[in-house]
């Protein structure tokens, strides 16, 4: 593309990429000098240049120009970028159907669920913090929403391969950052509100505001889809210029799901519809999972599927791997792989293993909460844990520069009812205690890592097997005794 075709009144001169990081410059690039978080991009321009940069775009008065270099000078960076990103690229998401998921908790199951179920009907992608994917395309996430080059580069690449819809996970990082405000979304979802992220945002208000700026700015066509029984939907619903449509359980709304009959199976229940009543059976579990499937149920009629066609791929939905997922390697007792790591995610994934534990066995829990994030959240962690669990054992959780130990010993600062705790360094010993500990009818929890094949520590991020992978092998090695040399 033409720098003259992307900024009146520039040189003719051909711009090839677009770049925030000065080491990833490759020639005819455009260098957007962003003033971040960390560091100031107006630093690194001798080195975009020196990469092949023949563009830089700056807000700050330079003192030095080199010859045969563009310079072009803006009052917002980040309207400027998300601008120029667009029309690089050919405006992808004006050329797919988008759907975007907002929310403390179940944006990554909400998002798959979309996914899993449009793919029946158009091919359709997912970005999030489990994966990029479309077709036969799988690559790992660097953010939960990557930033705005690479998120723009990605449609394209989908458009390309003629994916006519994608479910993107918004998170409010990327809300805040501006990571997302060159996408056109067609439906805006919100799932629940509660307490995370204040390392970043500071308040809980301003983690709100983040939140809000999804519906704020979504168009007057787009359909935003509300989570009628998390209180915060009436302060979205005013945000909104276009059509709100509301999803639950405990109050009447648009979709409603009544009669719920939860297992370890699954679970049905009766979704109350345009004056309809639908039975709905399906594998997912657990009350909150239930509102998951319901926000990607409505999701997918308001984009205009019949909900008698959504209906027949929900009784089969894709196991959303490290989100609630139970590991079934023949043992006689519950073994729970999930993401949460937040209170509010702790205590619903509590209270559904309180509900298939019988009252003489016990829950096992194992888990830990990250170093460098949200330190004030670990007492609360050890408060929920100890009110449902019969044995703790902490450990590591992206400790990154902090001592687990010491991350440990916050946590039981609110660990009280005289509930047995142990630490545990190492995360795969932690899980393997857990499950030789176990006896029938037992609930073993691993929270907080899910799937992720990382673990942050003091030298950076480092290989990790999953929880999902460890939980199978210490069942298999330790407790069923497969694959032990005698």
């Amino acid at each position: 593309m033409r720098l003259s075709s992307i900024f009146e009144g520039a040189p003719n001169i051909e711009i090839k990429g677009l770049y925030t990081d000065s080491r990833k410059v490759k020639k005819h690039g455009m260098f957007f000098c962003l003033d971040g978080i960390i560091t100031n991009g107006h630093k690194y321009i001798n080195q975009a240049i020196e990469n092949g940069a023949t563009c830089i775009v700056h807000t700050e008065k330079l003192k030095k120009f080199v010859d045969d270099i563009a310079y072009i000078k803006v009052e917002d960076m980040t309207a400027t970028m998300n601008q120029v990103i667009a029309k690089f690229y050919n405006y992808p998401s004006e050329n797919m159907l988008v759907f975007g998921v907002t929310g403390t908790n179940g944006k990554s199951t909400v998002t798959n669920i979309i996914k899993d179920i449009y793919d029946h009907f158009a091919p359709c992608g997912y970005i999030g913090t489990i994966s990029i994917e479309y077709k036969d395309v799988r690559r790992a996430p660097d953010l939960t929403t990557p930033d705005p080059i690479y998120l723009n580069e990605i449609l394209r690449d989908m458009v390309k391969d003629d994916v006519k819809a994608v479910a993107l996970e918004v998170s409010s990082h990327g809300l805040e950052q501006g990571r997302v405000d060159a996408i056109d979304f067609d439906i805006a979802v919100f799932t629940n509100f509660t307490y995370d992220h204040l390392d970043f945002h500071g308040t809980i208000e301003n983690y709100f505001n983040a939140k809000k700026k999804l519906f704020q700015n979504l168009k007057s066509e787009g359909i935003a889809i509300l989570n009628i029984d998390d209180e915060k939907s009436q302060e979205l619903r005013t945000a909104v210029s276009g059509r709100v449509v509301t999803y639950g359980i405990n109050q009447e709304c648009d979709y409603q799901a009544k009669n719920l009959k939860l297992s370890m199976n699954g679970t049905k229940f009766s979704l109350v519809y345009a004056d309809k009543v639908y039975p709905v059976e399906t594998n997912l579990i657990a009350e909150y999972n239930i509102y998951n499937l319901l926000a990607a149920i409505a999701s997918i009629v308001e984009s205009g599927i019949p909900m008698e066609e959504v209906l027949k791929y929900v009784n089969n939905v894709s196991q959303v791997e490290g989100r609630l997922e139970i590991i079934d390697e023949g043992q006689p007792f519950n073994v729970i792989v999930d993401f949460a790591h937040t209170p509010d995610g702790l205590e619903k994934i509590y209270e559904f293993a309180q509900s298939i534990t019988p009252e003489d066995s016990s829950v096992i829990s194992v888990f830990g909460s990250a170093g460098r994030r949200d330190s004030a959240k670990r007492k609360t962690f050890g408060e929920i844990a100890s009110k449902y669990s019969d044995m703790i054992i902490l450990t590591e959780d992206d400790p990154r520069d902090e001592s687990a130990k010491e991350i440990a010993d916050e946590i039981k600062t609110g660990i009280t009812n005289n509930v047995r705790c142990v630490f545990i360094e190492d995360r795969y010993a932690a899980i393997r205690q857990a499950v030789e500990q176990a006896n029938a009818d037992d609930t073993v929890l691993i929270l907080g890592k899910g799937d992720e094949p990382f673990m942050y520590r003091e030298g950076g991020r480092a290989p990790w097997i999953g929880d999902h992978n460890a939980a199978a092998d210490t069942i298999r090695k330790y407790y069923l005794g497969i694959g032990i040399d005698d």
